[in-house]
């Protein structure tokens, strides 16, 4: 087969990502959309369940972190499974278990079964992201994936400008229903729609372009005949066998850069409710649930749309590493300013600024690993990259509860989550100056992998 994609005319191609992206992008985006809203529901929760369960900062920073340890071991090996299995039955798989966990958070007793279940929650969610990005790239070719990429992850900053105001009127409103507590039955509530998504996705997924009867027999044709071409292309300027793909320095800095901003965008999700629940001591102000979920939605409902544009520009101009290094630095600069202002419209326009940066990081820097990785080399490469940078979901809510416990406040805290993402950044420009993977270049960039 010939390394280079086969030819097609200007209205072919566009009438066939089009015809992908309706199909797909949606349906992944509210896929994701539940999966991050029942993995971060319980920064909302904490506003009530903390009392009830008797918790500090610090064990809930454990509780919320905990869901990381059993998604770390299995990211991997859930992503070779997927490759392996096919997105549709794995995805299913995938979240009918974790559904079932995350409305059985419902009943928890005590901690205890609070960080068991959580626990379980990242074991049950093990490979779901990183099997959508894979997943893009089975159906986009390299010239639209960021720009489908950073559409896939609006889902992110949507499920807490909804899921905020959702999780504060759930919580305000069914408080007592069934004789339960309003946090848990926003976890029951919240965590059905993964059930009931999981049997929509088994039929309504396609494994592969060949597969897609929804398209046109010339399209399926074209299309899978170029990504193709774009797989061989790619393994055979860098041939990432399965073992280099786990242990080469690249992959690590890439982890790294992707652990910044994660780290950034869990400290955000799980203490922002509890940072503008505490206006009203620092600046003598009253809000109720819905009220912080509607404040709490603000910055994710900006970011989402600068993220967009981010990502448009990137691909517009070709450059991918300065697109994320430059919002990943002005958002850890930004970070600790909000200490110092004095009413709580100014800090929440810092924490704007700090969401923009990390939204906008996101989509431009899942390019970057797909340049140079393929087949199963990329299913274990990106679930690697996804997994220790997810690891920061476990560092980032309990360093910063307890560094509140220990502190008394949110400072000490404020400048770590500013400083591991700014050094996310600086590294970025440091990898762009590294030698590529491979002296070839890269066809798609007019540069190496990883460079501008």
């Amino acid at each position: 087969m010939s390394a280079t994609p086969p030819p097609a005319p200007p209205d072919l191609r566009r009438a066939v990502v089009a015809k992908v992206s309706r199909r797909l992008i949606p349906f992944m985006g509210l896929l994701y959309f539940v999966n991050y809203l029942d993995r971060t529901n319980i920064g909302f929760a904490k506003l009530t369940m903390s009392e009830d369960l008797g918790l500090t900062a610090t064990m809930f920073g454990l509780a919320s972190g905990l869901f990381f340890v059993g998604y770390l071991l299995l990211e991997v090996p859930s992503n070779l499974a997927l490759h392996r299995f096919g997105a549709r039955r794995w995805i299913a798989r995938i979240m009918i278990t974790w559904g079932i966990v995350a409305s059985a958070m419902a009943f928890v007793p005590d901690a205890t079964w609070l960080y068991i279940l959580r626990t379980l929650l990242g074991v049950a969610e093990a490979g779901f992201f990183p099997g959508m990005i894979l997943y893009l790239t089975y159906w986009l070719p390299q010239a639209e994936r960021t720009r489908m990429t950073g559409l896939f992850l609006l889902a992110i900053p949507i499920s807490s400008v909804v899921g905020s105001p959702l999780s504060g009127l759930i919580m305000q409103h069914a408080d007592g229903l069934f004789g339960l507590a309003g946090w848990r039955m926003m976890f029951l509530i919240e965590g059905l729609p993964a059930i009931l998504l999981a049997f929509v996705t088994w039929f309504y997924l396609t494994d592969r372009p060949a597969d897609a009867a929804w398209l046109e027999p010339d399209e399926r044709r074209w299309l899978q005949a170029t990504l193709d071409a774009e797989a061989e292309a790619t393994q055979s300027r860098h041939h990432w066998p399965l073992r280099k793909s786990l242990t080469d320095p690249r992959i690590w800095g890439l982890s790294f850069i992707y652990f910044a901003a994660v780290y950034g965008l869990y400290a955000l999700s799980f203490f922002l409710p509890t940072i503008v629940a505490g206006f009203s001591e620092m600046f003598d102000t009253k809000f109720s649930l819905v009220q912080t979920g509607l404040i709490v939605a603000v910055p994710y409902a900006i970011a989402s749309v600068a993220m967009v544009w981010w990502g448009h520009h990137s691909d517009r101009t070709k450059e991918r590493v300065w697109h994320v290094a430059l919002p990943l630095i002005v958002a850890g600069c930004a970070t600790p300013v909000a200490l110092y202002l004095q009413s709580p419209f100014a800090v929440m326009a810092v924490v704007t600024v700090t969401a923009i940066g990390i939204f906008c990081t996101l989509p431009v820097f899942w390019y970057l690993p797909t340049t140079f990785l393929t087949g199963a080399s990329a299913a274990a490469g990106i679930a690697l990259i996804n997994s220790i940078g997810n690891s920061s979901g476990f560092f980032a809510p309990y360093i910063t509860g307890y560094l509140k416990d220990s502190t008394g406040g949110f400072h000490a805290a404020m400048y770590v989550i500013g400083g591991v993402m700014a050094l996310g950044g600086v590294l970025a420009l440091i990898l762009r100056a590294a030698p590529p993977p491979s002296a070839e270049v890269d066809s798609t960039e007019g540069a190496a992998p990883g460079r501008a």
